[in-house]
C-alpha cells in the first residue's frame, strides 16, 4: 500500500488517538528524562502539575508536566519547566497520587486519561469506550470508598479514583469508579445531572455528610457526540452541586442556584471553615453574561451567590482558597484579566490585575497564579511579585489547572 493510500485510509478518531498517545509514550526525550530526576534537588522548591499548549494555534503541541518555582539567591523566585509529556489532544484537571505520580483528564469530552511518573517518564493511558466522553477532572476517592470497594469485590487495594464523564447516549452524567493503578473502570454512579465537572472528597464529615463524601458540580449544559464543545440546547441547562455516598454513590443531597445559565464548573475546599468556594461560568446569551456573578459559596445546607460583585465577564476560570488570615477565596477570570477575591460569605472583596490569568495554586501563605505565559506569586490582594522564567518560554499557554505536588 503506498503512503497515499495509507494516508486516506479511513480511521476511528478514537483509534487515531490511541496511536497518537502510543507515540507520545516514546515522545519523552532524554533530557526531560534527566531534568524530572533533578527535581527537588534544591531546597525551598515548589512543584506545580500543570497543562499547557506551546501556543493558540490549532496545530499547538499539548505538553503536560511540572513546573519548578526555586528561590533565588538575590530575593524572589524564578520558574523553569522541570518535566513534561506531550498529550495527544488538550488535558484539564490534574490529581496527584502517593510517590508523585499525577494522574491527568483529557478536557471535554475527552478520549484519554494518562497515570505519568515524572519522575521516570513512566506513562498509564487508559482510552475512554465509544458512549462515554471524559469531563475533565479526576480525583482520589478517600479510605472509606477503596475500603469499602475492597470488601465488596476484592479490588481498589492501590486506591481508587473518581473520573466525571457523560453518557452520550442520554446526556446523563456519570462517575467512573477507577483503579488507581490499571486506570481501570470498575463501577459507575450517576451523577444525577448532566454535564458534571470537577469534583472533590470531603475529608472529614460537614453535618449529617460523612467523611469521604463526594461533592460533584454538575455543569448542567447538555452534551451529546455530535454536538463536541459545541453548545447547545441551553434552554435546558440544569445545573445543580450533589452530594454522593463514598460507598455506594447514592444522593445525600441537590442544590441549586436560582439562575439555570449559571455553570456550576469548579470548586475549592476550605476545611479550616467549612466551605467550599465555587466558580460559575455564565451561559447566557444576552447582556446578561457580563454581568453575571462568578462564585458562589456552599457550607452544606446552602448555596449562597456572591455579593457587590462587579461585571467580570460572567467567567470563572478556576478557584483556590486565599493565602489569608481570615480565609476566603481567590477566583480566576481570564475574561477580564484579574482574580477576583472573596471572602468566606461570598462577599466581593476586590480584584487584582494579571492578563489571561488562570490556574492559581495555593501553597502556604501564598499563591501562584499562571497567566500572560509566566507566573506571579502573591500574598495578597495588593502583593504582587513576578516570577522569572529560567526557561526560553515562547506564547506559552497554560490550562485552567495547577495542583501543588508534595
Amino acid at each position: 500500500m503506498t503512503d497515499a493510500a495509507l494516508l486516506s485510509t479511513p480511521m476511528p478518531r478514537r483509534a487515531l488517538l490511541r496511536g497518537l498517545g502510543a507515540s507520545a509514550m516514546g515522545a519523552l526525550g532524554l533530557a526531560e528524562l534527566s531534568f524530572a530526576k533533578d527535581a527537588g534537588s534544591t531546597p525551598g522548591v515548589t512543584r506545580l502539575a500543570a497543562v499547557w499548549r506551546d501556543g493558540a494555534s490549532a496545530m499547538a503541541q499539548d505538553w503536560a508536566g511540572v513546573l519548578e518555582v526555586l528561590p533565588q539567591s538575590g530575593g524572589g523566585h524564578a520558574w523553569r519547566i522541570a518535566a513534561r509529556t506531550e498529550l495527544p489532544t488538550r488535558g484539564h484537571g490534574v490529581q496527584t497520587l502517593p510517590g508523585g505520580q499525577l494522574v491527568f483528564a483529557a478536557r471535554r469530552p475527552g478520549d484519554w486519561l494518562l497515570r505519568w511518573q515524572p519522575k521516570t517518564g513512566a506513562l498509564q493511558w487508559a482510552w475512554m469506550q465509544e458512549d462515554r466522553c471524559f469531563n475533565g477532572h479526576v480525583a482520589l476517592a478517600g479510605p472509606a470508598t477503596a475500603q469499602a470497594w475492597q470488601a465488596q469485590a476484592g479490588a481498589g487495594g492501590s486506591g481508587m479514583l473518581f473520573t466525571t464523564e457523560t453518557d452520550l447516549e442520554d446526556s446523563q452524567g456519570c462517575i467512573g469508579l477507577r483503579d488507581a493503578t490499571s486506570l481501570e473502570k470498575l463501577a459507575e454512579w450517576r451523577s444525577h445531572g448532566m454535564d458534571p465537572h470537577e469534583l472533590l472528597v470531603l475529608p472529614a464529615p460537614l453535618g449529617k455528610l460523612p467523611a469521604g463524601t463526594l461533592v460533584v458540580a454538575n455543569g448542567g449544559i447538555p452534551t451529546q457526540s455530535e454536538t463536541g464543545r459545541s453548545k447547545k440546547w441551553l434552554d435546558s441547562m440544569d445545573p445543580s452541586l450533589v452530594t454522593l455516598h463514598p460507598f455506594d454513590g447514592r444522593l445525600l443531597g441537590q442544590w441549586k442556584l436560582p439562575d439555570p445559565r449559571l455553570s456550576i464548573r469548579h470548586l475549592a475546599w476550605d476545611a479550616a471553615r467549612q466551605r467550599l468556594g465555587i466558580a460559575l461560568q455564565a451561559e447566557h446569551e444576552d447582556a446578561r453574561r457580563q454581568s453575571a456573578p462568578i462564585f458562589a459559596v456552599w457550607d452544606g445546607q446552602r448555596l449562597q451567590l456572591a455579593q457587590d460583585q462587579p461585571p467580570l465577564a460572567g467567567y470563572g476560570g478556576s478557584v483556590e482558597c486565599a493565602p489569608l488570615a481570615q480565609g476566603g477565596f481567590v477566583v480566576s477570570c481570564p475574561k477580564s484579566d484579574c482574580m477576583a477575591w472573596f471572602d468566606a460569605q461570598a462577599r466581593y472583596l476586590g480584584s487584582s490585575p494579571q492578563g489571561d490569568v488562570c490556574p492559581v495554586a495555593l501553597d502556604g501563605a501564598r499563591l501562584w497564579a499562571g497567566g500572560g505565559h509566566g507566573v506571579t506569586e502573591r500574598s495578597s490582594r495588593s502583593r504582587e511579585q513576578a516570577v522569572a522564567a529560567l526557561d526560553t518560554v515562547t506564547g506559552l499557554m497554560f490550562d485552567n489547572h495547577w495542583r501543588l505536588v508534595g
